[in-house]
C-alpha cells in the first residue's frame, strides 16, 4: 500500500479529488492510499465468489446486487473503502444519499456482506476494516486468504490458507476460520454449496 496523499483528507475531499486513471484509492483514517494492482489469481477469487453468491441470491430472489465498484464510508468521515466484493441491498438505497452521485454507502442495512480477498496490504483486512466494518453494523465479513498471506497469529503457524467468516453478534463480530476441505458456513447464505478448497482453487 503506498500513501498518495500525506495530509489528512475528509470524505468530501477524497471524491472531488478521485482521479479518472484506472487506479484504485481508499481513504484510510484521512489518509489517501492507493491500492496495489491486483494480480490474476486475485481477480479469478473474485470472480469465483460474485458468481457463487449471485447464483443463491438470485434463485432465492433476495434484492442484491454486486456492482463493480462501490465504496463503503465510515461514520467519521475519515475512512473510506471500496471492498473487492460489496453485497448491496437493492431495496434500501433510497436511504442512502450518497448512492446516486457517489455510489457511496453509510448504512448497514444496505450491505448485508463485505468481502475482502487478501493481498500484499494484508493488515487493512485484518486490523482496519475489521474494526470499522464491525463498528458499522455490517452482518457479515469475509477475509478471503487463498495465498496464506495474512499474519501467523491470523492464519497459523506455519501459515495456511484461511477463509475467516466474521458475524456480527451483539455488536461484535465473532469469528470462524475455514481451511481445506471444510465447507463454509455463511449466516448470510446458509445454503452456499462451497468449501474453503474450492475457493482456493478458484485462484489458479
Amino acid at each position: 500500500m503506498t500513501q498518495a496523499i500525506n495530509k489528512l483528507t475528509s470524505f468530501e475531499e477524497f471524491i472531488e479529488w478521485y482521479p479518472d486513471n484506472g487506479i484504485r484509492y481508499e481513504l484510510h483514517k484521512g489518509v489517501i492510499v492507493e491500492m496495489p494492482p491486483p494480480n490474476g489469481e486475485h481477480e479469478n477469487v473474485i470472480g469465483f465468489l460474485v458468481g457463487q453468491i449471485a447464483l443463491v441470491y438470485l434463485q432465492k430472489g433476495l434484492p442484491y446486487r454486486i456492482p463493480k465498484t462501490g465504496l463503503v464510508k465510515t461514520a467519521d468521515n475519515n475512512s473510506t473503502y471500496c471492498p473487492d466484493i460489496l453485497l448491496v441491498n437493492h431495496d434500501n438505497l433510497v436511504n442512502e444519499p450518497l448512492w446516486k452521485k457517489q455510489s457511496t454507502l453509510i448504512r448497514s442495512a444496505s450491505i448485508p456482506l463485505v468481502v475482502e480477498v487478501v493481498s500484499t496490504n494484508w493488515r487493512d483486512d485484518y486490523h482496519d476494516k475489521f474494526g470499522d466494518y464491525e463498528e458499522m453494523g455490517i452482518p457479515e465479513y469475509w477475509i478471503v486468504d487463498y495465498a496464506a498471506l495474512g499474519g501467523k497469529r491470523f492464519i497459523g503457524n506455519p501459515k495456511q490458507q484461511t477463509i475467516t467468516i466474521c458475524e456480527l453478534v451483539d455488536g461484535e463480530y465473532q469469528t470462524t476460520q475455514f481451511q481445506g476441505n471444510k465447507p463454509i458456513v455463511s449466516p448470510l447464505f446458509p445454503d452456499l454449496n462451497l468449501t474453503a478448497q474450492q475457493i482456493f482453487d478458484s485462484a489458479i
